[in-house]
């Protein structure tokens, strides 16, 4: 997978969950006076992340075509593909080894597809494209 498909379909996945986000699952179209726009979705701040609740997270994971995710003792992270930054934030602990990923420096708060989840074999899933990452081991 090339980067710009990489960024294509991280962008793509976000775009369509937040607009199922806006919409409030019922799936029914709210009425709107004529002229009026849609409700913009609205992103949570930051919540303030204890580094026990990242631990398992810290270090480098590397991806199958070679990308990867770095992530700090607090729970900044960044995934990088060939010297390019695709997503830069914060991880946000969201039960037992899952984490949802901060986006534009706010809290989602739902969206399962930008996350990750730490597997039952060590490994992190990445759930915008399902792939998985292995933990580099430390130098």
């Amino acid at each position: 997978m090339r980067v710009g498909s990489v960024s294509r379909l991280a962008g793509t996945a976000l775009a369509a969950a937040l607009a199922l986000g806006a919409c409030g699952g019922s799936g029914e179209k709210p009425a709107a006076s004529p002229g009026s726009l849609p409700p913009a979705t609205t992103l949570a701040p930051l919540p303030q992340v204890n580094a026990a609740d990242v631990k398992a997270l810290v270090g480098r994971w590397t991806g199958p075509n070679k990308d990867y995710f770095e992530f700090k003792a607090g729970g900044a992270g960044v995934w990088k593909k060939d010297g390019q930054t695709l997503w830069t934030g914060q991880a946000i602990p969201d039960g037992k080894n899952k984490y949802r990923f901060s986006w534009q420096g706010r809290d989602p708060q739902s969206g399962s597809y930008w996350g990750a989840t730490i597997d039952d074999k060590g490994r992190l899933v990445f759930a915008g494209t399902n792939q998985t990452y292995t933990k580099a081991k430390a130098k």
